[in-house]
């Protein structure tokens, strides 16, 4: 599972749903949550929480240009390769952390990966749960 350690910078709700913002470093990522600041204490600006995502929901993208609706889009270097038949881990660097990609192996091929690249990291905002504090591995 994908850590990183934030705050929580701005919550939009209505009754039965909440889409939270969360800086971490100098970006900002967004979750979107089946919780409110009613149902769940932890949800108030200022707080600090820890974001949490599979490895398989994070998908990768060289040379993305334009518009696109994923939320949650941030540079990183691919740091390591684990080739397999079917699925391979790609070890990223972002903001001096490892965060991992498990995509197709066709994928991989097809982006052309080698360790160094740069590449951009997409995740869903309702594939981010939150987790209240701030919480290693």
């Amino acid at each position: 599972m994908n850590r990183l350690k934030g705050q929580i910078v701005a919550i939009d709700c209505n009754e039965h749903m909440s889409l939270v913002d969360v800086a971490v470093g100098g970006d900002v990522y967004t979750a979107t949550l089946l919780e409110t600041p009613e149902s769940a204490d932890y949800l108030k600006v200022g707080n600090r929480v820890t974001l949490l995502f599979k490895e398989t929901e994070v998908s990768l993208a060289k040379n993305l240009s334009g518009l696109i609706s994923l939320r949650n889009r941030f540079p990183a270097t691919v740091r390591s390769i684990q080739r397999g038949d079917i699925l391979s881990a790609v070890m990223l660097n972002y903001a001096d952390k490892t965060l991992i990609s498990v995509i197709t192996t066709r994928g991989m091929d097809r982006l052309q990966l080698v360790v160094g690249d740069a590449v951009e990291a997409l995740v869903k905002a309702n594939e981010i749960a939150l987790m209240a504090g701030h919480h290693d591995a």
